[in-house]
């Protein structure tokens, strides 16, 4: 199952099923901004667990990207604690841009738990590489430096495509739509997130 599933796996009150208005996003309990790095993580860490045990949790994020693996790790906590405590429901509000590792973030909440502001961007692109491979020394060391960076490469789309799997899945928008148009950075305003269906509503 994946990380997506399992969120909206976790059951929620009656009284917090279903679409959101506007103003119960009037007071998020998680705020952040900025570039998804370590320092965010830590500020994300600090609020959630401030954050309320029962009840609607609103994350809301404006970045202009970071460090996908960050993100995952956001994402992750929100997936522990929606199944540790199902008395709480986690919903993501992006606001202005969403880009990159924040695209990643979003992907981690279901569908129904995804909203953007008026005239946000989420942008979506393939992870990037700057590396520099220099080939010296025996063959056999030669093969096994190359082979390296390879898996690397390999694990890297990998990874990276599960996350793609996880904002696409309940949408529209196909996976080979996804893998044609990320390596062009591919931006979608809100209302044509919410038309595609990859959120619920915008606000």
């Amino acid at each position: 199952m994946s990380d997506s599933e399992l969120i909206q796996a976790s059951p929620a009150p009656t009284s917090l099923n279903g679409p959101l208005a506007a103003s119960a996003f009037d007071t998020p309990r998680i705020q952040l901004a900025g570039t998804v790095d370590y320092a965010m993580y830590d500020h994300f860490r600090q609020q959630m667990s401030r954050a309320p045990t029962a009840g609607l949790v609103v994350i809301e994020l404006s970045t202009l990207g970071g460090d996908p693996e960050v993100a995952r790790m956001m994402g992750e906590d929100v997936r522990f604690q929606s199944d540790l405590n199902t008395d709480r429901r986690f919903v993501f509000l992006g606001k202005t841009a969403i880009y990159s590792a924040g695209a990643t973030f979003m992907g981690f909440f279901a569908i129904p738990n995804r909203y953007l502001t008026r005239g946000a961007r989420v942008m979506i692109h393939e992870r990037k590489m700057d590396k520099t491979l220099h080939v010296e020394g025996p063959l056999t060391t030669c093969v096994a430096s190359v082979k390296a960076v390879l898996h690397e490469l390999e694990h890297s789309i990998a990874i990276q495509n599960e996350g793609f799997e996880n904002l696409v899945r309940g949408s529209d928008i196909s996976m080979d739509e996804v893998l044609k148009r990320a390596p062009e950075n591919w931006y979608l305003d809100a209302d044509e997130a919410k038309a595609r269906g990859i959120i619920q509503d915008v606000i």
